[in-house]
């Protein structure tokens, strides 16, 4: 495969523009990719075509990527492409003398466990914030669920799956008195609406993402033997039923992201970019202090290396305070047919640098499909002058792979085993029922099977992570992130627990 960053060192060919002057090559420049993202457009203009060129971009350069798979269309992206007439046509109309297909090198994932590598997080993990946002809880409901982590926090006690959770809040019931002398009000009515949110939740397939082996992010940050980044596609085509636990999902994917990795400023090319489709979910009816989070995470996360490519409709579909944020732009078609929707070309039109031989509102309602409105950072950071261009054809398969491709693929995957198999040790379920019964204490232990390919050393074992007391939050913000680390240099569960409340109440007013 003729690399995509030939055309220009550190950047990715993503298409051509034909302007006054001549023909124009657009590129998204590798130094400024962490500076996040845009791809918008109707369905069916080209969205899922200009991600799927980006992500083989990125993986040639070196870049691992994340992307969520929400129509099932993506996986084609582990075979080569197939010979079309009209892939042909776009590689002469755009210059690219060198088009070849070949397949990139990709990992399959799945919450749920059926079309990919499992992806697991324990509860502790997730954190009661995350959760509530999960489960749609009122403030009372929260507070209540805030009460359970800290019990289970000073008593010792694991919160690994949704059983370690349904029997802690379980515990909080019997302790309602005394609990409600120490932290307010605990009913066993908002108890019983935690537990029935619970229950739907686990009726959805979430019982499948709670519990361990939890899945280290190092396992995202893949090389093939070639140097190329591997893609790491999750099937969200049934996830996507559960739009709450989808967005929640990526949500805390970032917070786990921002957590791990260390500072680095701008690198030449992101360490990981992810690509996240429907995004709309991310942002549907989430309260103004979660869109604050997660303003804030997308605005910091930059300084990691990180870049997020939000994939969405329409741009309004994205928060003010998250848009202004992402410098590289591809606007593919927007109809106008009703009032709302003119307004919406407006807005899009108006978020792009002005090119005075465009006329950019008329534009983006006359667009074909696989051509888009483009406009990135170049090497200074500023956004290059909006050009109608021509997307360049993927050099890997359109469409879906089938069901025999998919098993070769996760059975060649260099993570292995490692995920497959869960396991289910002694947390609070089995510690509460241990005492409910008054009998010894359950000891069973299981191991966790190490993957044969020789996967990066975790930062600290799924074992380790799990073996710390669960935190009371999930990590929201850089000043929850830095408690989580005094609290580990403190080391007694003591001192936890009272640098978590001293910064936790800042961080809550």
């Amino acid at each position: 495969m003729a690399s995509l960053v030939d055309h220009v060192p550190g950047s990715i060919f993503l298409g051509t523009a034909r302007t006054a002057e001549g023909d124009a090559p657009q590129y998204l420049v590798l130094k400024r990719a962490n500076r996040h993202g845009l791809i918008a457009g109707a369905t069916g203009t080209g969205k899922t075509v200009t991600l799927q060129i980006m992500a083989e971009g990125f993986s040639a350069a070196g870049v691992p990527v994340f992307m969520a798979d929400v129509k099932g269309d993506l996986s084609g992206i582990s075979q080569p492409g197939i010979p079309k007439d009209f892939l042909a046509k776009r590689a002469a109309e755009i210059g690219l003398d060198d088009y070849e297909f070949a397949a990139c090198p990709a990992i399959f994932w799945d919450v749920l466990g059926d079309q990919g590598h499992p992806v697991r997080a324990t509860i502790s993990e997730m954190g009661p914030i995350l959760l509530s946002r999960l489960l749609d809880l009122n403030d009372t409901q929260e507070g209540v669920l805030n009460i359970a982590f800290r019990l289970a926090d000073e008593q010792g006690l694991l919160l690994l799956d949704l059983k370690d959770l349904q029997a802690m809040l379980t515990h909080v019931a019997d302790s309602a008195d005394e609990l409600t002398v120490r932290y307010g009000n605990v009913s066993k009515a908002t108890i019983g609406a935690i537990q029935r949110a619970l229950l739907t939740l686990e009726n959805q397939g979430a019982a499948k993402f709670f519990g361990e082996p939890a899945l280290s992010l190092s396992a995202f940050r893949q090389s093939a033997p070639n140097g190329h980044g591997a893609i790491n596609v999750l099937a969200a085509d049934k996830l996507i039923e559960s739009p709450q636990l989808y967005a929640t999902f990526l949500l805390w994917l970032l917070s786990e992201l921002f957590e791990e990795l260390p500072e680095i400023g701008d690198p030449d090319k992101p360490v990981l970019v992810f690509f996240f489709d429907e995004a709309h979910l991310l942002f549907k009816d989430a309260p103004k202090a979660l869109l604050d989070r997660v303003a804030n995470l997308v605005r910091l996360i930059r300084s990691k290396g990180v870049g997020v490519y939000f994939v969405t409709q329409n741009p309004s579909d994205i928060p003010d305070e998250v848009l202004g944020q992402l410098g590289n732009r591809v606007q593919h078609a927007l109809r106008a047919y009703t009032p709302r929707d003119a307004k919406a070309v407006k807005t899009a039109a108006e978020t792009f640098r002005p090119n005075p031989a465009l006329d950019t509102e008329r534009v983006i309602s006359e667009l074909g499909v696989g051509e888009a409105l483009v406009s990135t950072l170049d090497a200074k950071g500023v956004p290059s002058i909006v050009e109608r261009t021509l997307i360049r054809p993927p050099s890997s398969r359109l469409g879906p792979v089938t069901l025999e491709e998919r098993r070769r693929t996760i059975a060649e995957s260099p993570v292995g085993t490692r995920y497959d198999t869960p396991v289910d040790r002694e947390s609070a379920y089995e510690r509460l029922a241990a005492k409910a019964m008054k009998s010894p204490e359950p000891t069973h232990r299981s191991g966790i099977p190490t993957s044969p390919w020789g996967l990066p050393k975790e930062r600290r074992s799924t074992a380790q992570k799990a073996s710390r007391a669960p935190r009371r939050s999930t990590r929201q913000s850089v000043g929850e992130a830095f408690a989580k680390s005094v609290a580990r240099s403190v080391g007694s569960s003591v001192g936890r627990q009272l640098i978590r409340g001293i910064l936790g109440s800042l961080m809550k007013g």
